[in-house]
């Protein structure tokens, strides 16, 4: 997918907005805030591009895929692109709504990966199980454990705390029923989501760069182009996609970038970290005390639902 500037002898402004998790109020304030800080014109006709992850941990995942839904009727001079965070693709696995494997394979081939983690993480087992993708089915499993070690969170329902979402639709954590809970809309929206956004010729000053944006990152040492084209495929045959749910090993720009200035935007890692055109805005992680943040180009500008922006 590539975006083309639409205003003359100007920058369109981008604002990529990081992980939501089910905070609709975050959402609506760093909308507000966005909405402030940039002027009129420019904001109306901005790309913004959310880097994924509305799901799972705060509360309210229904409304906050209620508004980003309504967006594009809303601010119909906007460009918006909704990127898959690890999350959402568990989410649309359980609800069955991933395209198949190109090669024809099951959804059960991608358990073996992690069949050693299933009871701990008390993976789904419940009505369509039997051809649902690994991440569907530990998204909705009931985790055996009381304590996310790494976070010193608690767990809320799954290794993924899918809780809440469940919740949001009205249903148990677990429960079949949310394959019917969840309306049209919103699996049309989960279905569509890209899996990256290529920008070219974005401009900061007179400095001229590609901007790609991807959930969790692009792997080291691996070709970054079969990486954009098989996220462009959807290859779901795949049982732990790592553009959208590696840690270090998607941290850091791929070396072959550095040739050409390119900046590569994720969310992801629980973490705002800007270095050089490495942009990585989630500095909630789905934390309720922490705020959700966006970054807008040019001029590289950090805005939180926290911030005041009231005059």
């Amino acid at each position: 997918m590539s975006h083309s500037d639409q205003i003359p002898a100007k920058t369109r402004v981008v604002c990529c907005i990081g992980d939501v998790h089910g905070y609709i109020t975050k959402l609506q304030n760093l909308w507000s805030n966005l909405e402030s800080s940039i002027h009129p014109s420019d904001f109306n006709s901005a790309l913004i591009i959310f880097l994924g992850d509305y799901c799972d941990r705060g509360s309210n995942t229904r409304e906050v895929i209620d508004f980003l839904v309504n967006l594009p009727s809303k601010y119909p001079n906007q460009k918006h692109v909704f990127l898959a965070g690890n999350h959402d693709f568990a989410f649309a696995a359980f609800l069955g709504i991933l395209p198949p494997p190109a090669d024809g394979s099951p959804f059960s081939d991608t358990w073996t990966q992690f069949e050693a983690s299933e009871e701990r993480e008390g993976w789904f087992r419940g009505e369509g199980y039997e051809n649902m993708h690994v991440q569907g089915r530990r998204w909705a499993g009931k985790i055996t454990v009381k304590t996310n070690l790494a976070k010193g969170t608690d767990y809320q329902g799954s290794i993924y705390d899918a809780g809440p979402t469940f919740e949001s639709y009205g249903v148990p954590h677990g429960s079949a029923d949310l394959v019917k809970a969840v309306p049209d809309e919103h699996k049309k929206f989960l279905s569509n989501m890209a899996w990256d956004d290529v920008c070219l010729d974005t401009e900061d000053g007179i400095k001229h760069y590609k901007l790609i944006a991807v959930h969790a990152g692009l792997e080291r040492g691996k070709d970054v182009q079969e990486q954009l084209n098989s996220l462009k495929a959807k290859d779901t045959k795949v049982p732990k996609i790592e553009c959208l749910s590696g840690r270090r090993n998607v941290w850091d720009i791929p070396k072959e970038l550095s040739e050409k200035p390119t900046m590569v935007v994720s969310g992801h890692h629980g973490k705002l970290h800007i270095d050089g055109l490495r942009l990585i805005i989630d500095e909630g992680g789905g934390l309720q005390d922490r705020p959700v943040a966006a970054v807008v180009l040019p001029p590289m500008k950090i805005v939180r639902d926290t911030d005041n922006m009231k005059q």
